[in-house]
């Protein structure tokens, strides 16, 4: 017989975790169950050396902002980015202060956010995109300079040993920060069980069937024993990562249909060397390489993982058919379906860069890696750096109705028509902006709902149902107050 609960989550990722804390707030009489196919929750997108950790703002990331084709730059979706991340802090912030989450320094510190920028045309579009985001409250504070000796105090090994003559510039936020999503992740599911949610590892899903009622039959096999069974939920969240599609694929809602993912997957240069840690506590964004995805934008990093600092450099894009580190050679074949094929080749055929771009980063040896690496530190030496693999990342595929198919980069929910279930699809700034995600599946999914916890989130999360950069004053209040509570700078 199958067990019956409220909520089935899938997949032991920041996702899930947030959706559950969220659920759990909101509606704390439901039977919330998780179900993951490894061992443990985080070892996948969410664990802390599969993902850059930057708490994305837009205060450092140029893709949010491109330069249009008139040359002018416009702030909107950096502004939204921020204003998604400060929902983020904000609910941090209180699960803090409530007991939730332990000491704010066990999954977030204090990193500032820059951004490092060569050649006359983009120190030109540089000071352009700080001329517009200074402007604007959420990003009261950015710096911007094209002297060597202010770069040099903000990041020293970005200038050591640089070419004279080169045009060169940067901006600085103080207030940016370094995430541990996996210490998170970890946290958030460890209250989840307190309040009496059950969290299943090494158990996979392997179908979802929807019943005449409405709720679906979830079937699953344990890792261990293979042991097979069934549960009964009224709502399902996908929040698998790159297998989110094969089984929103299994459980036939239209609303998939036409949606493929292309895998790309990452390494890093990290080095744990205390000399080069000390001289470099930032997060340094550049231009992406032509051709490259916005998640490929090259960045120097402060980390900080179970109180230990080191810096990583990357990420260089490789290559596997596999949705997730852990997953299968066959996924990328046996997510073909007569509704994805054609914008899955269209995708392919309007990509050239793309193909390009990776085949240049599958020929890099280590070596080639550290000359990369260069173009930010120009004394970085190849026996100081050692080579992490980082995690899959699933870009999105889908129809379009003028191209035939586009490769989405970003995330996007895909829900089911009546509400009953939901999956994540695609990555980066995925984490950072989970709670924005999660509250606008809330009203999605639970529209009959939401006004009666409206109280309850804006409790959790005092901006809720507004904006912050349209109000200066209240912008600067909510970011001091988090920056407090989380002891980041500000």
């Amino acid at each position: 017989m199958s067990e019956k609960v409220d909520v089935l989550l899938i997949g032991g990722g920041i996702m899930s975790a947030t959706l559950g804390t969220l659920l759990a707030e909101l509606q704390p009489d439901w039977k919330i169950v998780v179900y993951e196919r490894l061992h443990d929750v985080a070892l996948e997108s969410s664990n802390a050396w599969n993902n850059a950790g930057t708490g994305h703002a837009a205060l450092c990331e140029l893709n949010y902002m491109p330069e249009g084709p008139d040359g002018s730059v416009d702030p909107a979706k950096a502004i939204a980015i921020n204003e998604q991340f400060q929902q983020s802090r904000q609910l941090w912030s209180t699960l803090v202060d409530e007991g939730v989450l332990d000491a704010p320094q066990t999954f977030i510190n204090s990193a500032p956010h820059m951004t490092f920028v060569r050649g006359e045309k983009d120190v030109a579009y540089l000071k352009k995109r700080y001329e517009a985001l200074s402007k604007e409250p959420l990003f009261a504070g950015i710096e911007y300079s094209e002297d060597s000796r202010v770069i040099n105090q903000w990041a020293p090994l970005l200038m050591q040993k640089r070419r004279a003559g080169e045009p060169f510039a940067a901006t600085r936020v103080p207030a940016g920060t370094d995430v541990d999503f996996g210490s998170l992740t970890h946290q958030l599911f460890d209250n989840l069980k307190e309040k009496g949610a059950e969290v299943v590892t090494n158990r996979e899903v392997r179908r979802l069937k929807r019943l005449p009622d409405g709720s679906w039959r979830v079937g699953w096999r344990n890792a261990i024993g293979r042991t097979p069974g069934t549960t009964d939920a009224k709502f399902v969240f996908v929040g698998a990562g790159g297998w989110a599609l094969k089984l929103l694929q299994r459980s036939h809602i239209p609303e998939i249909k036409g949606y493929g993912v292309f895998p790309i997957g990452g390494q890093w240069l990290k080095t744990s060397n205390p000399a080069l840690v000390a001289q470099h506590k930032a997060k340094v964004y550049s231009q992406a390489s032509v051709g490259a995805p916005p998640m490929s934008v090259p960045h120097l990093d402060t980390r900080v993982v179970d109180g230990e600092s080191s810096l990583l450099f990357g990420p260089f894009a490789t290559f596997s058919p596999k949705f997730l580190k852990n997953g299968s050679m066959l996924d990328i074949v046996t997510q073909v379906r007569p509704g994805n094929l054609w914008p899955m080749i269209k995708v392919a055929v309007d990509n050239p860069s793309l193909i390009t771009y990776l085949v240049g980063e599958l020929m890099k040896n280590h070596a080639k890696k550290v000359d990369s690496l260069r173009t930010f530190m120009p004394t970085a030496k190849d026996e100081d750096w050692e080579l992490l693999q980082a995690g899959q990342r699933a870009q999105v595929m889908k129809k379009d109705p003028k191209k035939g198919g586009v490769l989405q980069f970003g995330t996007e929910v895909v829900t089911g028509a009546d509400g009953t279930i939901a999956g994540l699809l695609g990555a980066s700034p995925g984490a950072s902006t989970a709670v924005s995600i999660m509250l606008g599946l809330l009203k999605t999914c639970f529209p009959d709902r939401i006004d009666e916890w409206t109280p309850r989130l804006q409790a959790l999360i005092p901006s809720y149902g507004t904006t912050l950069n349209t109000d200066p004053a209240r912008a600067e209040e909510s970011v001091a107050e988090t920056a407090r509570k989380l002891a980041i700078s500000v």
